[in-house]
């Protein structure tokens, strides 16, 4: 079952509560679970303490039978409730956790690609596993040790109470002090340390997976002595913040040491009096001396909990704060639907920034896109290429007219925009699975013919035909098995199979060396041809046979036309080619 965090809660305590809100009840029986089994454990060692001292007296077997069923009882009793506390306890906490995991990755989804700038990679993760386990600490280590010791405290001291009124106070006061100074002392000490702990952990895990991704230039470079001294130093301030922790853990144990000792020396004087003065019998004087012992395990874990409060809200804000993340790109309350047909594009006057508070990366720029128009977008690094690639496929807000046959963009789901127009960025991701589920991807009811077809498309389908497990064969970690001109044309490929109707290729042959790109740029004008493609490219030589060439330049258009046009008026197209063209001959020379 599942429940609606409300955002009107601020407090991150708070609104993880409401989490759970939805297994209130089994949280409920847990704790009365909880208390049965400290109960169990009390009512063992106060019956059997009486159940010894009685029997040393020699009475009448039928005496003690009551005393012998219920020792039995609670010796069985401790273990079947705590396993069934442990069972319903978990149970409710974890549905409650996989209501907060999906609300987490539903709002990543939205909020990617834009959203994510502001995350290190491995914060984020930290966010996404340990962040949102920590959850899991509110209702198993806070809620159901207080509200279970609560509970069996009460009836602790009720019975106490009952055989020496003195000692039922003196059990209830110290029980208060170790359920409530204790903790808070603990807390006092320790509390600033627990809220560093979330933080530090994200921050290392971002400081590992960085040192991690990027190994290969850290040892190109000497760079790792700095780079093991940093995740060095941010493990020594988790380590730091763990050890103040163990320092408020430890002090909660000690005063809880020591207030027991208290109650259980306390207990025997006022019952070594009582029975002095006859106003007790002897045989209740171990009750006394040995229930506060087993008492005490409804205070022992307070201490902890106390200092989980602090680390479970600080876990608590991290996660939050991703669901809050505002939606760079919100979808339509009511999305229009596209009818069937080939697909024309136009964009007037557009606009768009990654930064909602920084400047604007692209503007006034306009592009029409009928069916089967190929279009080159090129320009200097930073001219605003890869911005425009991202507004096509509505991974950017933008201002302006962005039409699909006549339906403005921002009125379409964006996974349908995404149906017509597809992407093929220049770092596809290549995922440490098999050819195949790397294509499928893309479309996951496609067929063998259909996967055979964008493999020859992309100059692929020799290549897997001649692996000794074919499509079955494992790429690797982002396809370390794979050449950089195989995973760009595997991304090619998956793109292909997508079957959109308008194919955006970001930096298609981006990292990869002269010959490569050009054979890689031929076999996409052909595989595209009489496909609507925009090409986002630094690289011109090849791409005589396009429609339109765009270039762009600080986020505006500087020049545009054929490429005969272009090359013929001398501007920057112009220039650009010639040099490329200067390089080509320059290597075919020292070949």
């Amino acid at each position: 079952m599942t429940t609606n965090v409300s955002r009107k809660v601020r407090h991150p305590l708070l609104r993880l509560s409401s989490v759970f809100a939805g297994e209130r009840w089994r949280l409920v029986l847990a704790a009365l679970l909880g208390a049965l089994a400290i109960g169990s454990s009390i009512g063992l060692l106060g019956t059997s303490s009486w159940l010894i001292s009685r029997a040393s007296q020699r009475p009448p077997v039928l005496e003690l039978g009551v005393a012998i069923v219920i020792v039995r009882t609670c010796g069985l009793g401790r273990g079947i409730f705590r396993y069934l506390e442990r069972l319903v306890g978990h149970d409710a906490a974890l549905r409650g956790l996989v209501d907060l995991r999906v609300r987490v990755y539903a709002r990543l989804a939205d909020i990617a690609p834009a959203g994510l700038s502001g995350y290190r990679r491995g914060d984020l993760l930290a966010r996404l596993v340990g962040d949102v386990d920590a959850g899991l600490d509110l209702p198993l280590r806070i809620w159901l040790p207080a509200v279970s010791g609560l509970v069996a405290a009460i009836g602790t001291v009720a019975i106490i109470a009952v055989i020496l009124p003195a000692a039922g106070l003196l059990l209830a006061v110290l029980l208060l002090l170790g359920g409530t100074a204790v903790p808070g002392l603990t807390a006092l000490t320790a509390a600033r340390a627990e809220r560093r702990v979330a933080p530090d952990q994200g921050a290392l895990a971002a400081a590992v997976v960085d040192a991690l991704a990027g190994s290969a230039d850290l040892v190109a470079f000497g760079s790792v002595p700095r780079a093991v001294a940093g995740v060095e130093q941010t493990d020594a301030r988790l380590t730091a913040a763990a050890r103040r922790s163990a320092l408020g853990t430890g002090l909660g144990a000690g005063l809880n040491g020591l207030l027991l000792a208290v109650a259980v020396v306390g207990s025997l004087a006022l019952g070594i009096t009582a029975v002095g003065d006859g106003r007790i019998q002897g045989v209740y004087l171990a009750v006394l001396a040995l229930v506060p012992l087993a008492a005490w395990e409804t205070v022992n874990g307070l201490p902890a909990a106390a200092l989980a409060v602090s680390r479970v809200g600080a876990a608590a804000g991290r996660v939050f704060q991703v669901i809050d993340a505002p939606i760079p790109v919100p979808e339509p309350d009511f999305a229009e639907v596209l009818a069937p047909g080939p697909r024309a594009v136009e964009l007037r006057n557009v606009a768009a920034r990654w930064d909602p508070a920084g400047p604007l990366t692209i503007s006034a720029i306009d592009l029409l896109l009928p069916p089967g128009h190929r279009v080159v977008v090129t320009g200097p690094s930073g001219a605003g290429k890869s911005t425009l690639a991202a507004v096509l496929v509505r991974f950017l807000p933008y201002s302006g007219s962005f039409t699909i046959d006549g339906t403005q963009a921002d009125r379409l789901a964006s996974d349908d925009v995404r149906r017509v127009i597809g992407l093929c960025a220049q770092d596809s991701h290549v995922f440490d699975s098999t050819l195949e589920e790397n294509l499928r991807l893309a479309r996951r009811d496609a067929t063998a013919e259909e996967i055979a077809d964008v493999l020859d498309r992309a100059r692929l389908g020799d290549w897997v035909a001649g692996l000794p497990e074919g499509l079955a064969t494992t790429v690797g970690a982002h396809g370390a098995r794979l050449s950089g001109g195989q995973r760009q044309r595997l991304a090619v490929a998956r793109a292909l199979l997508a079957d959109v109707a308008v194919l955006v290729l970001d930096e298609p042959t981006e990292h990869l060396e002269p010959t490569t790109a050009a054979e890689l740029m031929a076999d996409l004008l052909v595989a595209t041809s009489g496909r609507t493609t925009v090409i986002v490219t630094h690289r011109l030589m090849g791409l005589g046979e396009v429609d339109e060439v765009l270039v762009l330049s600080e986020g505006k258009v500087l020049e545009r036309g054929t490429p005969k046009d272009l090359r013929d008026s001398n501007g920057w197209y112009a220039t650009r080619l010639a040099r490329e063209e200067d390089q080509e001959r320059l290597d075919m020379v020292s070949r």
